[in-house]
């Protein structure tokens, strides 16, 4: 650890207001060895040129400007340029409490890995959606706690939000893929197959604001159900029947409304059930029962974008046997040199 110099990459699509607020948290860390912050504008028609000018006497600031070729190639773009040889992954609408950079140097020198990832976790200020969408997507009854909110989650798979990734494995693997969302799992699927372990730190948590609204929360978790059986067939060992839960979770409830035509209940009884667990186990975490309430949609969103945008790409890829770039091309960038 000794050898190790933090660059932060951050890479940014037309949000100079969450920058900044990123950048301010950047400060405010409480790490007291020198550290990069490497901001990659792609291709914005809004930048964050003002913003990072005026953190410049604050931070050690590297700002690059290119063409939209989509956040796994700009985070490439800088991690080729940046000054340190362990890389710490953001995603533009994250805060960083004072002691994250602190909490990573410390998991490391514990146990060193080429690869980490983190948790996210709501902020007080959040709005009630945002705090519904983030017991969601990481609540142990949703997805099961692999985004870090669960110690036990065996192999871990980072996430780009809050990922940890050294110079060595970046030139071993090259970096991101053409492909979004999805960029990180694959990432990290070509790193175990290098022989490089990865792993969670459960205490370097970001606060992910996930500015989205209900409906663009179902395009994004509709990506997600979409990308996940292209990995599947990039990396057949990858796959698992869990990928199938919230497919067969909204294909069961629709079974379940149509037995109460025959005035069958019970499965819709037990549909009733996990819907009253998701509730106090939300009110339990959040001490809000109106977050509570909105995260009764927010699952509901969430497992029938991703669960049905799965069916649909297992589906297409399975029947026609086309190549994915040509099924979704709206997944995939092409990166310019």
């Amino acid at each position: 650890m000794d050898q190790v110099s933090f660059s932060f990459i951050v890479p940014v699509y037309n949000r100079p207001n969450e920058i900044r607020e990123l950048l301010q948290s950047v400060t405010e860390q409480t790490f007291n060895m020198p550290f990069e912050v490497v901001i990659v504008e792609d291709g914005s028609s809004e930048t964050s040129a003002a913003v990072v000018e005026h953190f410049k006497d604050q931070l050690q600031l590297a700002y690059y400007a290119k063409p939209n070729t989509g956040p796994g190639d700009s985070r490439n773009y800088g991690m080729a340029r940046a000054k340190g040889n362990y890389f710490i992954i953001l995603d533009s609408d994250c805060l960083l409490p004072p002691t994250y950079l602190q909490t990573v140097y410390e998991g490391l020198t514990e146990d060193f890995v080429h690869c980490f990832g983190g948790p996210d976790a709501a902020h007080a200020s959040f709005t009630h959606v945002q705090k519904a969408i983030d017991y969601s997507m990481t609540s142990v009854l949703t997805t099961g706690g692999i985004r870090g909110k669960k110690k036990a989650v065996g192999r871990f798979q980072p996430r780009s939000f809050n990922m940890g990734l050294s110079k060595e494995v970046f030139q071993k693997v090259g970096g991101y893929g053409n492909i979004h969302p999805g960029e990180d799992p694959d990432l990290t699927l070509r790193i175990w197959a290098q022989g490089y372990r990865t792993k969670l730190l459960p205490k370097a948590y970001v606060y992910h604001k996930r500015r989205i609204n209900w409906s663009t929360f179902y395009t994004q978790v509709g990506k997600f159900g979409r990308v996940r059986p292209i990995l599947n067939l990039w990396h057949p060992g990858s796959a698992k029947i869990t990928y199938w839960f919230p497919t067969v979770f909204c294909l069961g409830f629709l079974w379940a409304m149509c037995c109460t035509i025959f005035n069958i209940w019970w499965p819709l009884a037990v549909y009733t059930l996990y819907f009253g667990l998701i509730f106090v186990h939300a009110l339990w975490k959040v001490k809000n029962i109106t977050v509570a309430l909105w995260s009764l949609w927010a699952v509901c969103i969430q497992f029938s974008g991703y669960g049905f945008g799965f069916l649909k790409s297992f589906v297409y890829i399975t029947i026609t046997k086309r190549k994915p770039e040509e099924l979704f091309p709206k997944l995939f960038f092409t990166p310019k040199n």
